[in-house]
């Protein structure tokens, strides 16, 4: 049952994404270039209101369909050079394939087929920390 509903949930987040063109390429490089507000209103919104949605699960425990705690309130590590250096690596492999991970799954979708050699490259990736995350420093 889970498994049908998380499916759902992401063809509506597909659909969605593809229809606000957030998976354009033009948009993303626009974006780049600074000649347009359109991405940075989408990711300012969704920045926005997932900031007050977060603080409201929180302070509301409020729980998922499926009765399970939706945000941990255990504190996170702290530090902040794993975070700089990913979101280095994660804007450098934006900016060079134009897409993020969200986009990339509803450009396939959409039947821009050159997206699946980003998403196998991705996927490599992400196995590949995977094998080295444990020798890395914390």
């Amino acid at each position: 049952m889970k498994t049908i509903i998380y499916l759902f949930i992401g063809i509506f987040f597909g659909i969605t994404l593809y229809m606000s063109e957030v998976s354009s390429w033009f948009r993303i490089y626009e974006m780049f270039q600074f000649n347009s507000f359109h991405m940075y209103g989408v990711i300012g919104s969704a920045v926005f209101f997932g900031a007050i949605f977060t603080f409201l699960i929180k302070k509301l425990k409020i729980k998922s369909v499926f009765d399970q705690t939706l945000i941990s309130l255990t504190d996170k590590e702290k530090g902040w050079k794993r975070y700089l250096i990913g979101g280095i690596i994660f804007g450098c492999g934006w900016a060079i394939s134009g897409a993020c991970p969200g986009p990339m799954f509803s450009l396939l979708g959409a039947g821009f087929m050159p997206i699946a050699l980003v998403i196998a490259s991705a996927t490599l990736g992400t196995f590949f920390y995977g094998l080295i995350r444990s020798k890395l420093p914390h």
